[in-house]
């Protein structure tokens, strides 16, 4: 006579919030590309390239990582630097785990209000001191002993995003880290944003690549249509400037500077929807959409 007994095994799952913060230009947007796989941040050497909190989700059988890329902390000077602070300081009211991004450049004490926050949270959070390769020992050694008296109760991690050193080990400490619980989106999401939203990055940040000054943070970008079939999408935009002169140099003589924004902003767009790009953009001028609440609205950076 055999005796079978049937086992119940539970497989417990883990999901989280992983909000990735810190000043501007230190590499999140890179970190964060290289922590989900896919390029969801727009980054360029430019500081101020991030404007709005973005999510970028890591799915396997067990576990969910839900990561938000978040613009860099700086003291506001005008309505939309307030949201982008507003975005950056959400990203502290609603992590499991909070990467607190710095380099080997930086001032440790530079912002020390938002890092008196950071102080203050009772949640893991880990202190990334990104660009490695762009030091020594020595100085990797003083500014560790330097960030520990700042985040006393911080796990540091010395890492390049850029070359992808310390990525891997810091992916399995966030694992380790994550809380039980079942995932907060479907298990094929990769991010929390429309198609749309990527259009207008990936136009702004060829502007930002292109233009010099003041041009890439007096603009803003709106898709106004956005058709859809099995091989091909047509898209209009719009890019908004404060001034007619900066609206004269986006076109460019005979429409040139424009042109080539337009060229390279649609082989950015094939490659991230993988199909045929028809893109006609247009210039406008709005004097005022920085410093108004209602513009910032109507291009979605709102907070809440």
């Amino acid at each position: 006579m055999r005796l079978f007994v049937l086992i119940e095994v539970t497989f417990m799952h883990k999901a989280g919030f992983v909000n990735i913060v810190g000043n501007p230009n230190v590499g999140k947007s890179t970190l964060m590309n290289q922590l989900v796989g896919e390029r969801i941040s727009i980054a360029t050497f430019k500081a101020q390239t991030t404007r709005h909190r973005i999510m970028g989700i890591v799915n396997t059988p067990e576990m969910q990582i839900v990561f938000s890329d978040t613009p860099g902390v700086l003291k506001p000077n005008y309505k939309l630097q307030e949201s982008m602070l507003a975005f950056s300081e959400s990203a502290l009211g609603d992590a499991d785990i909070l990467l607190y991004v710095t380099d080997v450049i930086e001032n440790p004490e530079k912002n020390l209000d938002f890092l008196e926050k950071v102080q203050k949270m009772d949640i893991p959070v880990l202190l990334l001191i990104n660009k490695i390769d762009e030091s020594n020992p020595e100085t990797l050694g003083d500014l560790v002993e330097k960030w520990h008296s700042l985040l006393p109760q911080a796990e540091i991690l010395p890492i390049s995003a850029k070359n992808k050193f310390g990525t891997e080990m810091l992916l399995k400490r966030i694992q380790e880290l994550l809380p039980d619980s079942p995932p907060y989106f479907d298990k094929d999401q990769l991010t929390d944003k429309p198609a749309r939203f990527f259009v207008c990055e990936i136009i702004r940040e060829k502007i930002l690549l292109y233009y010099d000054k003041e041009i890439p943070y007096a603009v803003e970008v709106k898709v106004e249509s956005f058709k859809e079939s099995q091989k091909k999408i047509n898209i209009n935009a719009i890019i908004y400037v404060e001034r007619d002169s900066q609206k004269g140099i986006i076109i460019g003589h005979q429409g040139v500077a424009l042109k080539k924004v337009s060229t390279e902003a649609r082989k950015a767009l094939e490659r991230f929807f993988g199909k045929s790009i028809y893109l006609e953009i247009f210039v406008k001028v709005d004097k005022d959409w920085r410093s108004s609440q209602k513009e910032l609205d109507s291009f979605g950076y709102n907070p809440e």
